[in-house]
Order: structure tokens, then C-alpha cells, then sequence
């Protein structure tokens, strides 16, 4: 490949380095691989260490389906509406309206849900 390479220099030093398109390419697909292999082994360190899970695809269907997040990761952590409330410090009738969509929930309770039921923020607003 050093063959294939043109060094571009500026005040006497590399500047720049002209290679092939294919060259380019290649490069470039390694790079990707590269980058892919790194998130892998970061999503496999956070499955280890707790720090993410795995989502069953019932669980991803209901969510893209466009069922209340609150009522699915409730149900899916098995927790009761009575529970969750209490942990996030709401009443059950709350949850329900939330869970119904009677109700949106403010940015404070929905970040206290979120934390009752371990989750990101995000996860809550789909």
C-alpha cells in the first residue's frame, strides 16, 4: 500500500496523504468495523456490569405499538400501579390516568417514574 500512497508536504513536513479510491475505501470500511466492534464490546461491558438490559420483544412491540411506556415497564418490572406510586411518590390514581393518557405527566413525575422503575428519561417518551 505504501506504493499506492502520495505524501503532501508543507514546509517540509506530511500535510496530507493522497491514496487511491479503493484504498479510501477499504480504509474507510475498517474504520467502520472498527467503530462497530467497539460499541459491541460496550453494549456487552453494560449488559455484564448491570448497567443496561436486555428488552424482551413484547416488550419493544407494545412500546412501537404506542402503549403507554408507563404501563409496560410497570408491568414488565412487575410492579403494581399501588407500588409505583409509592415509589415515585404519586398517587395510584395518578399512574392510572398517566397510564390511560387521561393525563401527561409533568417533567418532575415523569422523571420520579422513570427512576422508580430504573429507567432513562427517554425511555418514557416515546
Amino acid at each position: 500500500m505504501n506504493k499506492q500512497v502520495q505524501i503532501i508536504e508543507k514546509d517540509n513536513k506530511p500535510e496530507y496523504a493522497v491514496v487511491p479510491y479503493e484504498v479510501y475505501v477499504a480504509l474507510l470500511e475498517k474504520a467502520e468495523m472498527a467503530e462497530d466492534i467497539a460499541a459491541f464490546d460496550q453494549a456487552v461491558q453494560e449488559l455484564e456490569t448491570g448497567k443496561d438490559e436486555l428488552v424482551p420483544g413484547e416488550v419493544a412491540k407494545r412500546l412501537l405499538e404506542g402503549e403507554s411506556p408507563i404501563r409496560i415497564w410497570r408491568e414488565f418490572r412487575r410492579i403494581s400501579q399501588m407500588e409505583l406510586a409509592r415509589r415515585a411518590g404519586i398517587s395510584q390514581a395518578y399512574v392510572a390516568q398517566l397510564e390511560s393518557g387521561r393525563r401527561q405527566g409533568g417533567m418532575r413525575t415523569l422523571k420520579a417514574i422513570a427512576r422508580a422503575l430504573n429507567l432513562d428519561l427517554e425511555d418514557l417518551l416515546l
